[in-house]
């Protein structure tokens, strides 16, 4: 889990050259938002979380299948992971913030891409 990037990775990374081609200007890596949304448009006041499906666990995907060895370790981890992400989504609601969630498994389709432009001007 050592090697696993926490930042800069690359679905992030096709996000963020996506945003930009588009003409969105953003932050990166907001330290002083609950959850540090990955990308932050202050313009919008929206977050976005670029989640790996595995690692938060998108439902319905074929990458979240949980290891069936040392079972007990990986669903007390993973449940965290979606427990952390549900309160960081629920606490920028309040603060007024708009928040979108692009998974990994999505970060490379362009249409899926073109519907999170339509999401954060709306």
């Amino acid at each position: 889990m050592g090697t696993v990037k926490s930042a800069n990775t690359t679905p992030e990374i096709h996000v963020r050259k996506f945003l930009h081609r588009s003409g969105f200007r953003y932050n990166i890596c907001r330290k002083d938002l609950p959850g540090k949304p990955d990308i932050v448009l202050p313009k919008y006041r929206t977050a976005i979380f670029v989640n790996g499906c595995f690692w938060h666990q998108h439902p319905g995907c074929k990458k979240s299948a949980r290891p069936v060895t040392n079972i007990e370790f990986w669903d007390n981890k993973l449940n965290k992971n979606v427990d952390r992400d549900a309160r960081s989504v629920l606490a920028l609601n309040e603060l007024g913030w708009k928040v979108i969630v692009i998974w990994e498994c999505k970060s490379k389709n362009p249409s899926k891409l073109s519907e999170l432009a339509e999401d954060i001007r709306s």
